[in-house]
């Protein structure tokens, strides 16, 4: 159990925060243990290979016997990140004995012998390893996993804005309850940590490969909670809805098939993907379809994301 005390000011300061390292590093208990993670078969089968090709297991042999990564793999993203390359940086500036220290952590003092020889070498063949499983495995999905992560965070900031604290909280996962004051994350019977926030400001991360909300294992550590993102389940899907015959009789059948899509918010290339074709077509839709009140726009960041209009769900309502 993960207890994080929040007082009024602290909940002023909760903000959302995403990482492309997270997103790499959490992916390693799906490609270690498929199984686990069904949802993410159709990446799994073309991301073990790169893995098996990387090294001789090392990559792998991070994840502990409890599913545990090593906290210093996984630091608190400054913001809205989507640059994963100041994050492997900072991976490179860990000092040797947090290195040693995470690692024993995570593997209840068993480290595997892969981990095992100088702190310093070892961080820094990881942050190499990372680096290159990135590339090949992990950037070619990004800009679909970044526009689910940025649906999520303004998903969440409405909840926010609409119910307070007892509305976000109560949506992030089913092992998380927010209670007097304090912020209840259970994380395994091993985990008993009290961390009061205490003006550092309380960080809510989003991720594709988060099955349950979870924290950093160290109580001293920033506090963090990493949760599943919304609509996971559909991100490595394809096909897309057959619109209604009406609706596309009506708007015509491509603007039809983007308020499908539209169940929850999404970026224009991230529309573009999943109806095979170009941005420029979808934002062209996009564009006349805001024009007609049927959809609505919010930025995350650098992207602007779109969703349906209350007048768009009554149009396509069965």
């Amino acid at each position: 159990m993960i207890e994080i005390y929040l007082d009024v000011g602290d909940l002023a300061d909760t903000r959302f925060g995403m990482s492309p390292l997270q997103e790499t590093v959490l992916s390693l208990r799906a490609a270690r243990s498929p199984g686990r993670h069904a949802l993410h078969l159709p990446w799994t089968r073309s991301a073990r290979p790169v893995l098996d090709g990387l090294h001789d297991g090392l990559l792998l042999s991070l994840v502990g016997p409890h599913n545990w990564i090593p906290d210093f793999l996984t630091p608190r993203p400054s913001g809205l990140l989507t640059d994963i390359g100041p994050e492997l940086e900072q991976i490179r500036r860990t000092p040797p004995a947090v290195v040693a220290a995470d690692i024993a952590t995570a593997h209840w003092g068993a480290v595997p012998e892969r981990l095992r020889g100088d702190p310093e070498r070892v961080r820094d063949r990881i942050a190499d390893l990372l680096e290159e499983y990135w590339r090949r495995a992990m950037a070619p999905h990004w800009p679909r996993m970044r526009s689910l992560l940025e649906a999520d965070t303004v998903h969440r900031a409405r909840s926010l804005a609409l119910g307070g604290a007892r509305a976000l909280f109560a949506d992030l996962h089913t092992n998380v309850e927010w209670r007097d004051g304090i912020l209840r994350v259970v994380a395994g019977r091993a985990i008993h940590n009290h961390v009061h926030v205490s003006g550092q400001g309380l960080l809510l991360v989003p991720s594709v490969f988060a099955h349950k909300a979870m924290g950093p294992i160290a109580e001293d550590a920033p506090p963090m909670v990493i949760y599943p993102a919304r609509g996971v389940a559909t991100l490595w899907e394809t096909a897309s809805p057959r619109p209604p015959g009406a609706v596309a009789a009506l708007i015509g059948a491509p603007k039809a098939a983007i308020l499908m899509e539209l169940d929850g918010p999404a970026s224009t290339t991230e529309l573009a993907h999943r109806l095979a074709v170009t941005p420029g077509a979808v934002s062209q839709h996009l564009r006349v379809l805001a024009d007609a009140g049927l959809v609505t726009r919010a930025r995350s960041g650098r992207a602007v994301l779109y969703a349906r209009s209350p007048l768009a769900d009554r149009l396509i309502a069965p």
